[in-house]
């Protein structure tokens, strides 16, 4: 186990709460980039398939969370992309 890796996953993963917040007040997916958001999640299932095959302990816990919340994400931003061409076709 890192500690570091740990300590990484923890301070990236105090973001998410924040952003998903964000995402789910504005109600707008400008500013949000879905190729950022996918890499990632690729990122994180890189990481515990790893830690499920070399290095299994408590981390893969905090990619799991990482995942899910970044997942949450990705699910506001096709909520907002859908609610972005709602309100440009009534303003059109």
């Amino acid at each position: 186990m890192s500690i570091f890796e740990a300590v990484m996953l923890f301070c990236f993963g105090a973001a998410w709460p924040m952003n998903i917040y964000k995402s789910w007040t504005s109600r707008t997916a400008k500013g949000k980039s879905l190729p950022f958001l996918l890499s990632i999640e690729i990122g994180y299932i890189s990481g515990m398939i790893n830690k499920v095959l070399y290095h299994n302990d408590f981390v893969l816990y905090l990619y799991l969370l990482n995942f899910l919340m970044v997942g949450a994400d990705l699910v506001l931003y096709f909520r907002n992309k859908r609610l972005d061409r709602l309100a440009e076709r009534n303003l059109v």
